[in-house]
């Protein structure tokens, strides 16, 4: 059997991750950590295994324990067959875990919580989610490049749209249309979204009035889906001249997401109301491409643009109709719903290298939705802007 390296991260990415992780278990007060997730799996190797990862109490180091997959190999790499197995391995490695264990509350079974949380005999429970997205929340050099690349991808995929459009198309087929490209140009084909009430497919078409339609999940924009199995974005609707179709879909083309939204419309007959509050979501995303730097209350720039929109007469329009999303920006990184979230009442403060998207959209009566979303990177001197695709109103006739 060929074995390969379990990690895969260079010495330097995964010094950054553990010394934020660290800090932030200090700061909790939490001993040891203790990773069961997919999402944090990935982001302290590079890959998905089955198993887990520990962060020893003292000193601060780093275990992988592995279940399946048995050509993984490297150091601090450990065969168990169940999580009950890792106190034995650490009792023979002489490694305490200490009594205040760092769980992840929110994405782990309940169930496993248990078992881990007895395993390890923890006196306190205390969660890694915390900890653990906040740490997530600044990208290492490494996690900025693979972003820059999914961006450029992405952009490619955009370009090509106008082109995929036949008279008579439904959302649907279009979407379908899109996902075709996306994967040929290399997408995973996966979308990773944090919540466990959270589903999302490669993204969201949203066509006429479809765009007013409520969704259970917290989403932007909602619309009614192909089923009530899922029920967000493409519906069946048919493009027709008139009303607008916003393509937001995401890009996942190595592990790590880019987040983008265009308006399209088959002819230039759109409502200038349509024209006009498009016009105000560029305006907003300049402004806020200058306010946004290290240090800025993400609850300030939600208020910026909110402002904005009163001013211009859109506020009962903005971020929807018949029901508004309460946020207008969200981290953007290994899932799609990252920290930090740019709401009214986030206490949420900009860092450098934070990777944002923001997407101040408007849903016009009869028309659809309006806007774009861009993907961001925070710098010292303001944000700059990844995905690079036009963001006027771009005719799928051209």
């Amino acid at each position: 059997m060929k074995q390969i390296s379990l990690q895969l991260l260079a010495e330097n990415n995964l010094r950054f991750r553990m010394d934020r992780i660290c800090a932030r278990m200090a700061a909790e007060k939490a001993e040891s950590l203790i990773i069961s997730c997919n999402n944090n799996k990935f982001y302290l190797t590079g890959r998905i295994f089955d198993g887990w990862i520990a962060i020893t109490a003292d000193p601060r180091k780093i275990l992988y324990f592995v279940r399946r997959q048995p050509e993984l190999t490297g150091e601090n790499v450990y065969r168990v067959h169940k999580p009950e197995d890792i106190p034995e391995v650490l009792a023979r490695e002489g490694i305490s875990l200490g009594k205040t264990i760092a769980l992840e509350l929110s994405e782990t079974p309940y169930a496993m919580i248990e078992r881990l949380s007895h395993a390890f005999s923890a006196t306190e429970i205390v969660n890694a989610d915390t900890i653990l997205m906040g740490a997530r929340a600044v990208k290492a050099p490494d996690e900025i490049e693979l972003i820059r690349a999914c961006a450029a991808k992405h952009d490619r995929v955009y370009r090509r749209i106008p082109h995929l459009y036949r008279e008579g198309m439904s959302d649907i087929e279009l979407q379908i249309e899109i996902e075709r490209v996306t994967r040929l140009e290399g997408a995973i084909g996966i979308m990773r979204v944090t919540g466990n009430d959270m589903e999302i497919n490669m993204g969201s078409v949203l066509v006429g009035e479809n765009a007013d339609t409520p969704s259970p999940y917290d989403f932007a924009l909602g619309g009614a889906g192909a089923s009530p199995a899922l029920p967000v974005g493409a519906d069946g609707t048919i493009i027709r001249r008139g009303v607008t179709v916003m393509v937001d879909t995401n890009g996942d083309f190595n592990g790590y997401m880019t987040d983008m939204t265009r308006t399209f419309i088959v002819d230039d007959t759109i409502d200038d109301e349509a024209k006009r509050a498009h016009q105000l979501s560029i305006d907003i995303c300049r402004r806020l491409e200058k306010d946004a730097r290290p240090g800025v209350a993400c609850s300030d720039l939600y208020k910026t643009a909110m402002e904005m929109a009163e001013k211009a007469g859109f506020a009962n329009k903005f971020m929807g109709h018949s029901h508004q999303a309460g946020f207008i920006g969200h981290g953007v990184g290994i899932t799609i719903n990252e920290l930090p979230v740019l709401a009214p009442r986030s206490k949420s403060v900009l860092e450098e290298n934070n990777i944002i998207a923001i997407e101040p959209k408007f849903v016009i009566e009869h028309i659809g939705a309006v806007g774009i979303e861009n993907t961001y990177r925070v710098t010292a001197d303001g944000l700059e802007k990844l995905t690079v695709s036009p963001e006027g109103l771009v005719s799928l006739e051209d």
